[in-house]
């Protein structure tokens, strides 16, 4: 098969509109929700010029769960702004009915793409054969992404994000079984289930992974993630490394207005910080009402820092109750700054 009729087989749907290099918001348990992707789009001024990111993510989603009785506890985690696009839902499962049922889901809710989590290193995850435990399975894992593209009709994209292996590099093997599913995208962590996040993420690794990417002839991106901090550093590893793409997770904690190139948004002042903390506080009891506060607060360690008094301002906030004890709490400690 040539390289054109290759292509044909992918459904690229957004992934071939994307810029040059996209930079993506990586999907973070508890922490990519709503609230927080209408912060990133907003400070990072998302779809105006030099803004992004470039893609949204929800958080990781149990399609056992989207497909049972219980379903209405989970689709909060997949509501979105129709105006911050595109947007995909991420979603886990080792059962391939499970994964069709929330395909048509993801369908259903207008989502312009869907992923599937093959690389979740939690110990709960694992055990049910699921995230980063697929590396094990490679069949059943392409069962599952045939099942999700079955699910989505051709309509919308289906990719996978996983990691390099399961306890060793296991990219010439791996890599190459996902691409028998013709899937427009790879996201790849540099970094073993068994390294879970002890150690640097092997972007040389990453690099030989784009190679086999790049030299099936798919026309399928291979997405860099792992370590990334700031947009410098991403153009910085695509170039050296020769990803199609970055994804950044970890930093962007207390800062979203990373992905804006400009900063324009970005606070200059301590006072600006902390309203932007106390926005995205109002904006997460706004939207999930339902959900334990002690979830946000694990925000306030990266909004809060590099100043005199953010020890102290950080233990205060860490034992507040709720958005209006927080909204005192920065009052009471900007006040005593004057």
């Amino acid at each position: 098969m040539d390289k054109n009729s290759e292509q044909k087989n992918i459904v690229f749907g957004f992934w071939g509109k994307l810029p040059e290099y996209p930079k993506l918001l990586a999907p973070m348990a508890d922490v990519t929700d709503l609230a927080f992707r209408e912060m990133i789009a907003r400070y990072s001024r998302m779809g105006e010029e030099g803004g992004g990111p470039d893609v949204l993510y929800t958080e990781f989603v149990a399609a056992d769960g989207l497909c049972s009785e219980g379903r209405g506890k989970l689709l909060p985690l997949l509501r979105y702004n129709p105006e911050h696009r595109p947007i995909v839902a991420q979603i886990f499962s080792k059962d391939p009915e499970k994964v069709r049922c929330a395909a048509e889901l993801c369908l259903e809710l207008g989502f312009d793409g869907m992923d599937l989590n093959m690389g979740c290193p939690e110990r709960n995850i694992v055990k049910q054969g699921a995230g980063s435990a697929m590396i094990k399975t490679p069949k059943l894992a392409q069962e599952i992404v045939f099942a999700a593209k079955e699910g989505v009709q051709g309509k919308i994209p289906v990719s996978v994000k996983t990691r390099i292996g399961w306890n060793a590099n296991q990219v010439e093997e791996w890599i190459p079984a996902l691409l028998e599913t013709d899937i427009p995208a790879i996201i790849l962590h540099g970094r073993t289930r068994a390294e879970m996040s002890k150690v640097p993420a092997h972007w040389d690794i990453i690099s030989r992974a784009a190679e086999i990417v790049h030299q099936s002839g798919k026309g399928t991106k291979l997405i860099g993630n792992g370590d990334v901090v700031s947009l410098e550093q991403a153009e910085e590893y695509q170039d050296r490394y020769g990803v199609d793409g970055v994804m950044i997770g970890r930093g962007v904690f207390g800062t979203p207005w990373l992905f804006d190139r400009e900063k324009r948004l970005a606070p200059k002042t301590i006072e600006e910080r902390l309203h932007i903390l106390l926005e995205h506080t109002r904006l997460f009891v706004k939207h999930f009402p339902q959900k334990n506060f002690q979830i946000m607060k694990k925000h306030y360690k990266a909004y809060v820092n590099g100043f005199d008094g953010a020890k102290e301002l950080r233990v205060r906030l860490m034992d507040a109750d709720g958005v209006e004890e927080v909204e005192q709490i920065i009052e009471r400690f900007l006040s005593e700054r004057e």
